[in-house]
Protein backbone atom coordinates (compact mmCIF):
# COMPACT_ATOMS: atom_id res chain seq x y z
CA UNK A 1 0.00 0.00 0.00
CA UNK A 2 2.44 2.31 0.76
CA UNK A 3 4.61 1.83 -2.55
CA UNK A 4 1.45 2.72 -4.27
CA UNK A 5 1.12 5.81 -2.08
CA UNK A 6 4.92 7.04 -2.91
CA UNK A 7 3.97 6.34 -6.73
CA UNK A 8 0.93 8.94 -6.53
CA UNK A 9 3.10 11.36 -4.99
CA UNK A 10 5.67 10.53 -7.20
CA UNK A 11 3.74 10.83 -10.13
CA UNK A 12 2.00 14.07 -9.12
CA UNK A 13 4.87 16.03 -7.66
CA UNK A 14 6.25 15.14 -11.49
CA UNK A 15 3.38 17.00 -13.12
CA UNK A 16 2.89 19.69 -11.23
CA UNK A 17 3.81 22.92 -13.05
CA UNK A 18 6.40 24.82 -11.71
CA UNK A 19 6.18 28.80 -11.19
CA UNK A 20 8.34 30.64 -13.65
CA UNK A 21 10.60 33.00 -12.72
CA UNK A 22 8.89 36.34 -13.28
CA UNK A 23 5.67 35.19 -11.38
CA UNK A 24 8.15 34.58 -8.48
CA UNK A 25 10.15 37.37 -8.88
CA UNK A 26 6.86 40.11 -9.24
CA UNK A 27 5.08 37.94 -6.52
CA UNK A 28 8.13 39.17 -4.39
CA UNK A 29 7.62 42.91 -5.58
CA UNK A 30 3.99 42.94 -4.86
CA UNK A 31 4.00 40.48 -1.75
CA UNK A 32 1.54 38.13 -3.41
CA UNK A 33 2.12 34.78 -3.22
CA UNK A 34 3.79 33.46 -5.99
CA UNK A 35 1.79 29.92 -6.63
CA UNK A 36 -1.27 32.27 -6.72
CA UNK A 37 -0.29 34.88 -9.18
CA UNK A 38 0.70 31.84 -11.18
CA UNK A 39 -2.74 30.31 -11.15
CA UNK A 40 -4.57 33.26 -12.01
CA UNK A 41 -2.55 33.83 -15.28
CA UNK A 42 -3.43 30.14 -15.95
CA UNK A 43 -7.02 30.34 -15.20
CA UNK A 44 -6.87 33.79 -17.63
CA UNK A 45 -4.70 33.13 -20.37
CA UNK A 46 -3.41 29.26 -20.33
CA UNK A 47 -2.78 28.43 -23.82
CA UNK A 48 -2.11 24.76 -24.93
CA UNK A 49 1.63 24.79 -26.41
CA UNK A 50 2.06 21.38 -27.34
CA UNK A 51 1.51 17.65 -25.85
CA UNK A 52 0.07 18.30 -21.90
CA UNK A 53 2.01 21.95 -22.26
CA UNK A 54 -0.38 24.46 -20.85
CA UNK A 55 1.03 27.81 -20.28
CA UNK A 56 -0.06 31.57 -20.11
CA UNK A 57 -0.22 32.88 -23.40
CA UNK A 58 1.14 36.63 -23.18
CA UNK A 59 -0.52 38.04 -26.23
CA UNK A 60 -4.50 36.81 -25.39
CA UNK A 61 -7.54 39.16 -25.82
CA UNK A 62 -10.26 38.70 -24.49
CA UNK A 63 -13.19 40.85 -26.54
CA UNK A 64 -16.71 41.11 -24.51
CA UNK A 65 -15.88 37.56 -23.23
CA UNK A 66 -14.72 35.86 -26.67
CA UNK A 67 -11.01 34.81 -26.33
CA UNK A 68 -8.29 35.29 -28.84
CA UNK A 69 -4.73 34.18 -29.09
CA UNK A 70 -2.14 36.14 -31.02
CA UNK A 71 1.30 34.82 -32.49
CA UNK A 72 3.12 37.89 -31.25
CA UNK A 73 2.78 41.24 -29.17
CA UNK A 74 2.91 43.23 -32.37
CA UNK A 75 -0.21 41.09 -33.87
CA UNK A 76 -2.18 41.62 -30.50
CA UNK A 77 -1.38 45.18 -30.17
CA UNK A 78 -2.67 45.65 -33.62
CA UNK A 79 -5.55 43.98 -32.52
CA UNK A 80 -6.16 45.83 -29.21
CA UNK A 81 -5.81 49.05 -31.02
CA UNK A 82 -8.20 48.69 -33.39
CA UNK A 83 -10.73 47.77 -30.42
CA UNK A 84 -9.52 50.96 -28.35
CA UNK A 85 -10.13 53.14 -31.55
CA UNK A 86 -13.39 51.80 -32.54
CA UNK A 87 -15.03 52.46 -28.61
CA UNK A 88 -15.01 48.38 -27.35
CA UNK A 89 -13.88 48.87 -23.89
CA UNK A 90 -14.80 45.30 -22.74
CA UNK A 91 -11.58 44.03 -23.42
CA UNK A 92 -9.10 42.00 -21.14
CA UNK A 93 -5.65 42.10 -22.03
CA UNK A 94 -2.69 40.14 -21.75
CA UNK A 95 -1.30 36.97 -19.15
CA UNK A 96 -3.45 38.24 -16.68
CA UNK A 97 -6.11 39.78 -18.11
CA UNK A 98 -6.34 42.70 -17.42
CA UNK A 99 -9.38 44.75 -18.55
CA UNK A 100 -9.02 47.93 -20.63
CA UNK A 101 -12.27 49.72 -19.64
CA UNK A 102 -11.07 49.37 -15.49
CA UNK A 103 -7.41 49.47 -15.81
CA UNK A 104 -6.51 51.36 -18.53
CA UNK A 105 -4.14 53.95 -16.72
CA UNK A 106 -2.18 51.20 -14.97
CA UNK A 107 -1.76 48.81 -18.01
CA UNK A 108 -0.44 52.56 -20.24
CA UNK A 109 -0.73 52.33 -23.72
CA UNK A 110 -1.94 49.05 -25.40
CA UNK A 111 1.44 48.27 -25.90
CA UNK A 112 2.86 48.65 -22.89
CA UNK A 113 -0.23 46.65 -21.83
CA UNK A 114 0.84 43.63 -23.75
CA UNK A 115 4.15 43.98 -22.25
CA UNK A 116 4.65 40.69 -20.33
CA UNK A 117 6.22 41.74 -16.68
CA UNK A 118 4.07 44.75 -17.04
CA UNK A 119 0.76 42.83 -17.48
CA UNK A 120 2.51 41.17 -14.73
CA UNK A 121 3.13 43.67 -12.06
CA UNK A 122 -0.57 45.65 -13.26
CA UNK A 123 -2.52 41.53 -12.36
CA UNK A 124 0.03 41.69 -9.08
CA UNK A 125 -1.16 45.13 -7.96
CA UNK A 126 -4.80 44.57 -8.19
CA UNK A 127 -4.63 41.03 -6.40
CA UNK A 128 -2.64 42.94 -3.53
CA UNK A 129 -5.67 45.62 -3.61
CA UNK A 130 -8.34 42.26 -3.17
CA UNK A 131 -6.20 41.36 -0.43
CA UNK A 132 -6.04 44.24 1.15
CA UNK A 133 -10.41 44.43 0.51
CA UNK A 134 -10.67 40.72 1.39
CA UNK A 135 -8.07 39.47 4.37
CA UNK A 136 -8.03 36.23 2.65
CA UNK A 137 -6.22 35.29 -0.63
CA UNK A 138 -8.74 32.66 -1.68
CA UNK A 139 -11.49 35.77 -1.80
CA UNK A 140 -8.33 37.41 -3.55
CA UNK A 141 -8.34 35.79 -5.95
CA UNK A 142 -12.53 35.56 -6.67
CA UNK A 143 -11.80 39.13 -6.53
CA UNK A 144 -9.61 39.54 -8.86
CA UNK A 145 -11.82 38.17 -11.14
CA UNK A 146 -15.05 39.98 -10.06
CA UNK A 147 -17.34 41.78 -7.03
CA UNK A 148 -19.98 39.35 -8.02
CA UNK A 149 -20.42 37.20 -4.99
CA UNK A 150 -21.27 33.46 -7.21
CA UNK A 151 -18.97 34.65 -9.74
CA UNK A 152 -16.33 35.19 -7.14
CA UNK A 153 -16.48 31.87 -5.59
CA UNK A 154 -16.94 30.29 -8.89
CA UNK A 155 -13.50 31.67 -9.90
CA UNK A 156 -12.20 31.07 -6.51
CA UNK A 157 -13.04 27.34 -6.65
CA UNK A 158 -11.22 27.05 -10.34
CA UNK A 159 -7.74 29.06 -9.29
CA UNK A 160 -7.96 26.63 -5.92
CA UNK A 161 -8.08 23.51 -8.61
CA UNK A 162 -5.52 25.20 -10.81
CA UNK A 163 -3.29 25.63 -7.65
CA UNK A 164 -3.08 21.86 -6.48
CA UNK A 165 -0.89 21.80 -9.89
CA UNK A 166 1.44 24.35 -9.18
CA UNK A 167 4.80 23.87 -7.69
CA UNK A 168 7.42 26.59 -6.53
Amino acid sequence: MSVLIAATLMSALAAATPVPRAYRVVAIEYAVPAKLLYAIALQESRAALGKNVRQPWPWTLNVAGVGYRYGSRKAAYFALNTLVKSGETRVDVGLMQVHWRFHSEALGSTWTGLQPWHNLRVGASILKDCFRRTGNWTLASGCYHSMTPTRSANYAASVSQLLTRVAL
